[in-house]
């Protein structure tokens, strides 16, 4: 038979380690003619699996589709066909292979798409492309991640506040800085409300008079709840101290918050009372809340039909418990499938920790080789070959490159291992499931119906429901079980 051999890399980092183009090309080659193919054309092409225009793979579909006769096409990887599961070219090519009319090889993956798949490998298939698209998923977090860790570093990602500037240190890069003017200003509009002497608008006043900046209430408003100016930032809702000199002290923010909130000002709490489906469920025919009652005992939950009566159920709390248990349930696999599936990802993740060592090799040299930068840096401070504002400005250089490769160490580590040990958590989670919902407590059992399921409607007396990726793949695969052949059966391939 003749076979084809495809090589994709959509990275620099892909181009220059073990997923080059030619070290795929050549791994394929080996494999083919070991197994005695003829190898008639080789592609290899630099794209993205992730996007939909995919303009050069689509040529190699026209070129598919142009044999008069059975081929077999090869691929290095699953994840070098697509890391996108919803892509019509996965299912294209992969009914004509069930269809025999062409076998898909994906070498180091040791997987063979053809008409005679069995049960378990057309879900060790549907496993390895959703954990493809899971790897991009986690790619495409890199750049949050990154954020994440500047912050953690005390690094602010974006333009500062009002009061700070960035500055030039390098040519390509610059840092926040104290900004001399426009700091005496914040300070200053500090120091005069924490008198309470001032309303917004005085301020504002005297500000404009002092200074000639006409701020808008707003602005103040902003300027005066900003934890910016004593040392914290504010990324996402979360904060995290920053490496910056403070404009004011805490003590002279806490003050100023102190008196915008007003020393007589009665607070409260509202807590709700402790429902296990609070929040999570919807009304399947009107879309509002549905509200948890206690009557008799018992916990009803029920439409409030505030846009309309629609002859709303009630439904006891653990009527729905039971529902949710039986999905739960469900998303129980086979002993035998799952030792499979796990012995598959085991075998996979030997690739994978290959590229992981190299790399993370490469990223040690460059942080021992800055190290020493920054320890002969010193030296030649101590001996007055440079001056202290040398000495800071570089110094300051390298640091964040040190703080750049340990973000990309992190970043590494946690994207490779990541892959392979959430998958085998997910599997592991799924088949325990349900004995960990039946027996957890409240806020627990809200946790986990939150990781595996989302948009829960109530329709009539019918809990309706999605499930979350990768989730839904088991409960899909539990769905035809029960149509496929065992593997002891004669029926099977």
């Amino acid at each position: 038979m003749k076979a084809i051999v495809i090589a994709r890399v959509s990275t620099e980092e892909q181009k220059e380690a073990g997923n080059s183009l030619p070290a795929q090309i050549a791994r394929q080659k080996k494999y083919f003619q070991s197994k005695g193919y003829l190898i008639e054309k080789e592609f290899s092409f630099d794209e993205s699996a992730y996007k939909n225009k995919r303009d050069d793979f689509d040529n190699i579909l026209d070129y598919v589709l142009s044999q008069k006769e059975k081929i077999a096409v090869g691929f290095d990887k699953v994840d070098r066909l697509s890391r996108n599961i919803f892509d019509k070219r996965v299912s294209f090519l992969y009914e004509k292979a069930l269809r025999d009319e062409i076998e898909i090889h994906f070498v180091s993956d040791g997987q063979v798409i053809t008409s005679h798949l069995s049960a378990v490998e057309k879900f060790n298939f549907s496993i390895s492309l959703g954990l493809a698209k899971y790897y991009s998923d986690a790619i495409s977090d890199n750049v949050k991640r990154a954020q994440e860790q500047m912050l953690r570093n005390g690094i602010y990602p974006s333009r500062p506040s009002f009061g700070y500037k960035r500055a030039p240190i390098t040519k390509d890069k610059t840092e926040i800085v104290v900004d001399e003017y426009a700091s005496v200003i914040v300070r200053k509009a500090y120091e005069l409300y924490a008198t309470g002497s001032f309303s917004l608008d005085l301020l504002r006043k005297k500000l404009k008079e002092d200074y000639g900046v006409n701020w808008s209430h707003g602005w103040t408003d902003k300027i005066l709840k900003d934890h910016f100016y004593y040392g914290v930032m504010t990324w996402n809702k979360k904060q995290y101290n920053h490496r910056y000199t403070p404009i004011i002290t805490k003590a002279l923010f806490d003050q100023v918050q102190q008196i915008k909130a007003g020393f007589n000002k009665k607070r409260f709490k509202y807590a709700g009372l402790p429902y296990v489906f609070r929040g999570l469920l919807r009304c399947g025919h009107c879309g509002l809340s549905i509200t948890p009652e206690k009557q008799k005992g018992h916990v009803y939950y029920h439409c409030t039909q505030y846009n309309g009566k629609h002859g709303a159920e009630w439904l006891r709390e653990e009527e729905i418990t039971n529902q949710i248990g039986r999905v739960f349930k469900n998303l129980q696999l086979p002993e035998d499938t799952l030792r499979k599936v796990v012995e598959t990802l085991n075998s996979t993740h030997q690739n994978k920790m290959d590229f992981q060592n190299k790399q993370f090799d490469k990223l040690t040299k460059e942080r021992t080789v800055t190290t020493n930068m920054i320890d002969n840096l010193y030296l030649d401070k101590l001996k007055g070959r440079i001056t202290d504002d040398e000495y800071d400005r570089f110094y300051q250089s390298f640091r964040e490159q040190l703080s750049d490769i340990d973000t990309r160490l992190a970043l590494l580590q946690e994207a490779e291992d990541n892959y392979y040990i959430t998958a085998k958590y997910i599997l592991d989670l799924a088949n325990r499931a349900y004995d960990l919902f039946v027996s957890s407590e409240l806020e627990e059992k809200r946790q986990l119906i939150k990781l595996v399921l989302k948009n829960l409607k109530l329709e009539g007396k019918t809990v309706q429901f999605e499930a979350v990726k990768p989730f839904d793949t088991l409960l899909s695969y539990q769905d035809y079980l029960p149509m496929l052949p065992r593997e002891d059966s004669n029926l099977g391939p």
